[in-house]
């Protein structure tokens, strides 16, 4: 168990690292692992098959003699290691399908999640305004004015800035002081400053209130807009329209501002976090600008013609402006996608681990049935119906698929514990997951088992005592 939460750690130390695509696609050839993985497959080769010669070569030959017989072969000593090997397959079989069904199922949750806004149609559009050395008083005015003609192009429905955009790895915080009827309220906030139109953008509903608007200015009252989570931990719940709040930043103090809006919660770093309490505040009022922008603008116009038209406004405005563009939606797979690979590598391990065993159950159940053909013969002679023969096949193949399901669920239920923090919406005990893994399972071994047992039941009595 110690193995496989060391495997279970790595993984995430491993993935927690890759934050874009280009990371995880960067990976190459590792000779060293390549090497040891050859070596590993060299000794097992080796390994099983010399230690079935070693075996034969400490039988003494009187013993042979008098165990020559079919029904002599038939004795629980000469299927020993194969049964153990066989019930081996199957418990790792199970920890590894019920790995993938895990892995398989928190991804279609993760997929499936309601990030609180929209995945398509919205493009990022990053400006670096560093070139035109603008001074500080001015870069408000020309952020705005980009804004503007960006708006103006044709197929472009909605356009804001935003100082982060969702899922992009990128965030700030505050401490914040709130005044809940008289009683001061602190705790960490996340910080996004937007422009009008913002949530229209992302189509992230605003449930009370109202939105930024051109009355929000420098000179004009600091308001804010929160979403849900920030009203629950700072306002208890309530409808958080008309209070207000002080950022704490080091030693000073800023504010107050008045909250005007709620909007619903929506992912900000990551879609597997839980909701942050997020306030926005209108960028229009920050003192000091950057000499960079984000504008986030959704339309329903093709991406390529989109970026084109982008272009060219923005060199028309100042060739000097460093432009670089991001789909959302790509933000949104670069954020899946190392649940997309765990998925993609357990499933895989999951299929190959089904073939195996499948391979090791329907062979030791056919060499049981060549080494039992005589007393099969002998039980037809006799008057054994074809259907008990399938089941006395079939009973040898169940005792081994049960023992094999018993102790797979047992190291499943340990082994998947490690993973737990991998999962989204799953718990690593979740019945259904175990359901299926052992529904597939015994499935695909009915199968492998059923085969040899067919073929057993057609034996012909005479043929098979005659051999003998």
């Amino acid at each position: 168990m110690s193995l496989l939460r060391n495997l279970a750690g790595g993984l995430r130390g491993l993935f927690r690292k890759e934050q874009r695509m280009g990371e995880l696609s960067a990976l190459a050839m590792d000779w060293r692992m390549l090497g040891f993985t050859a070596g590993i497959t060299v000794l097992t080769c080796v390994l099983f098959g010399l230690t079935p010669a070693l075996r034969a070569t400490r039988v003494s030959p009187g013993v042979v003699l008098k165990s020559s017989g079919r029904m002599a072969t038939s004795g629980p000593a000469r299927f020993g290691l194969r049964r153990v090997l066989v019930v081996s397959q199957i418990a790792m079989s199970l920890m590894l399908v019920v790995g993938a069904i895990l892995f398989t199922r928190s991804l279609q949750k993760l997929a499936t999640l309601d990030a609180g806004f929209t995945q398509n149609g919205v493009l990022e559009l990053d400006l670096d305004l560093t070139a035109l050395h603008l001074p500080a008083e001015r870069r408000a005015e020309f952020k705005g004015f980009v804004l503007q003609q960006v708006r103006a192009i044709p197929g472009v429905e909605s356009a804001a800035e935003a100082g982060v955009v969702p899922l992009s790895g990128n965030g700030m915080n505050r401490q914040v002081l709130v005044d809940r009827g008289g009683q001061i309220v602190e705790g960490k906030s996340e910080l996004n400053e937007i422009s009008p139109h913002y949530f229209a953008t992302l189509q992230t509903p605003i449930l009370a209130g109202r939105d930024l608007d051109d009355r929000d200015t420098l000179t004009s009252p600091k308001v804010a807009i929160v979403n849900e989570t920030f009203a629950r931990k700072f306002l208890a719940g309530t409808n958080p329209v008309g209070a207000t709040f002080r950022v704490k930043s080091e030693s000073k103090e800023a504010g107050p501002f008045q909250i005007v809006g709620l909007v619903k919660d929506a992912k900000l770093y990551e879609l597997r976090e839980e909701y942050l309490p997020t306030m926005f505040m209108a960028v229009a009022q920050k003192e000091h600008p950057e000499q960079d922008e984000s504008i986030l603008i959704r339309s329903q116009a093709s991406l390529f013609g989109l970026i084109s038209a982008l272009k060219s406004t923005v060199q028309q405005i100042n060739r000097g402006i460093d432009m670089d563009f991001t789909p959302i939606d790509r933000l949104v797979e670069v954020s899946l996608q190392r649940d997309r690979l765990m998925a993609r590598l357990s499933g895989f391990f999951g299929l190959l681990a089904v073939l195996l065993a499948t391979v090791g159950l329907y062979g030791v159940i056919a060499y049981m049935v060549e080494q039992r053909t005589c007393e099969i013969g002998i039980r037809m002679a006799l008057g054994a119906h074809r259907r008990s023969i399938v089941s006395l096949v079939l009973r040898e193949a169940s005792v081994l698929l049960g023992l094999g399901l018993l102790i797979g669920t047992a190291l499943s239920l340990a082994g998947s514990r490690a993973a737990a923090t991998m999962l989204f919406g799953l718990k690593p005990t979740d019945f259904v997951t175990y359901a299926l893994a052992v529904a597939i399972l015994s499935a695909v071994a009915a199968l492998a088992s059923f085969l040899p047992a067919r073929r057993a039941a057609r034996l012909d009595p005479m043929v098979a005592l005659r051999n003998e």
